[in-house]
């Protein structure tokens, strides 16, 4: 039986950007239903509090799409007794190892000849294309996993905002959920409580100005440009969702029922 998530979201104090995706409308009349899909940042700092809320949820299965210098950087998540990890690393949206060392040690020079002028947003951009065109096998994964026992599951990445906002999305799209609650779901990840610390090392004067803020905001912003990328992706490149379902991510029709049935009310 699942259990059902408390209305009100929970404080988590080392957790950041988790949410119940539980609500949202489907275009014939539908809604995901609560207490089985749920989405967050890193689990690694996770407190003794917040883990015991994580295991109140019942969950099957946490998809972690980090990869080895996320992993690296702030430590494997926390286990909770009885839930099965899958770790599925996605290309990072800001390559990896130098993404961190860039943001944490990057001087205003740095910062500025690889993020300036909208270069920031346009590296964002390109990520999230790459992220649609080249990893159809883990997303696939993840879609067969939920239509057959992973539920309920949570998907997290680093922050909680790009590579889980994407495969929430595709998980959101199968469903036949209408496409502004998708991005509106995507944008919650601005929310003050929601976003990522940004840890920058150096003098509180120099390592956090207004304008190295404003430099990095693109890599740490949920913009509906970014979520339309690849929305754009899937168009070019399968002609639409059906299809990007069926031949790029080899989803059978079964699957799909199974997909609804398991995640919608």
């Amino acid at each position: 039986m699942t259990q059902q998530v408390p209305s009100t979201e929970p404080e988590l104090a080392g957790v950041r950007n988790f949410r119940d995706v539980g609500g949202l409308p489907t275009v014939d009349g539908l809604r995901v239903r609560h207490g089985v899909l749920f989405r967050s940042g890193h689990l690694a700092h996770a407190t003794e509090d917040d883990a015991a809320f994580l295991a109140s949820l019942g969950l099957h299965t946490i998809f972690d799409f980090r990869n080895a210098a996320d992993q690296k950087l702030e430590g494997p998540d926390v286990e909770l007794p009885g839930v099965r990890n899958v770790n599925l690393p996605l290309s990072d949206p800001a390559d990896g190892a130098e993404f961190w060392e860039m943001v944490r040690n990057g001087d205003l020079d740095q910062l500025r000849g690889i993020l300036a002028d909208g270069k920031g947003a346009a590296r964002m951009i390109a990520s999230y294309r790459t992220i649609v065109r080249e990893r159809t096998a883990e997303h696939s994964q993840v879609l067969r996993a939920l239509a057959e026992d992973s539920v309920p599951a949570l998907m997290h990445c680093a922050a909680g905002k790009d590579r889980a906002g994407i495969s929430m999305a595709i998980t959101l799209l199968a469903l036949g959920v209408e496409r502004e609650a998708i991005v509106a779901d995507y944008l919650e990840s601005n929310a003050k409580h929601r976003r990522y610390k940004v840890r920058r090392n150096g003098s509180a004067d120099t390592a956090y100005t207004p304008e190295v803020m404003e430099l990095l905001s693109p890599l740490f912003d949920a913009r509906a440009e970014y979520l339309q990328a690849a929305f754009t992706t899937i168009e070019e490149t399968w002609g639409g969702v059906d299809t990007y379902l069926e031949q790029g991510l080899g989803l059978t029709a079964q699957a799909r029922d199974g997909l609804r049935e398991r995640l919608l009310d």
